[in-house]
């Protein structure tokens, strides 16, 4: 469900999912995690979530594509993760990751459900993470109070800044999804109103950092 690049957020639906992050868009992801590892926001996040403790932690990623946040979980001591995608195409490249890491006993891979829309099939979890998420989701403040609903300890997730930059270059990836007849949009939330859903979830807000061209906001159960 997300790469490198804001314009790369998407709509809502798993077919419109299917439509754009495909076999090789996730084997693309999984090559240049094997070469590279962790991405600059993805090891901001790795760190926010070893701040509220990872040891024998349940994590839930909502959209974590081939999990490669989740699979370093796991090896620096959570006791499981589960992912949420809308996407099918990301299930054989994150499988052998989790294979050649030996962790994949300890992971669960759920395709097809909206934590936003049908969350009472979802566990709960310690730690929450959202990463390039809520930039493609047309209710975020919806999606949030569910991740917050879900979370024990954290909620830990991503979004673009609010400027112009960020709302043009989405605008434009929209307009080509909309000439390539694609279904997928991209959104840039209210950062404040996003924050507001937590803190009325009765969470604090800890940190709202800077990681490339993107914000790593967490946020611990008060």
């Amino acid at each position: 469900m997300h790469t490198g690049r804001m314009d790369d957020c998407c709509g809502r639906g798993q077919a419109r999912y299917d439509a754009v992050f495909d076999a090789r868009f996730a084997g693309d992801l999984a090559r240049r995690y094997r070469r590279r590892g962790l991405t600059r926001p993805e090891r901001r996040i790795l760190e926010r979530v070893a701040a509220e403790g990872v040891a024998d932690s349940a994590v839930l990623e909502v959209g974590g594509g081939i999990g490669e946040i989740q699979l370093e979980l796991l090896r620096r001591g959570a006791a499981s993760s589960t992912n949420l995608e809308l996407s099918s195409a990301y299930e054989s490249e994150a499988r052998a990751l989790l294979e050649e890491a030996g962790v994949a006993d300890h992971a669960r891979r759920i395709v097809g459900i909206d934590l936003a829309t049908d969350g009472g099939r979802v566990p709960v979890a310690d730690h929450v993470i959202l990463h390039r998420v809520v930039c493609c989701y047309p209710d975020a403040m919806a999606l949030l109070a569910a991740a917050a609903a879900h979370a024990r300890r954290s909620v830990i997730f991503s979004h673009p800044p609010r400027t112009w930059l960020s709302r043009a270059m989405v605008s434009v990836g929209n307009v080509v999804m909309r000439l390539r007849r694609r279904e997928y949009r991209g959104f840039v939330h209210s950062p404040a109103d996003m924050y507001d859903v937590l803190r009325r979830a009765g969470f604090a807000i800890d940190d709202v950092s800077r990681a490339g061209t993107w914000r790593i906001a967490s946020a611990h159960r008060a």
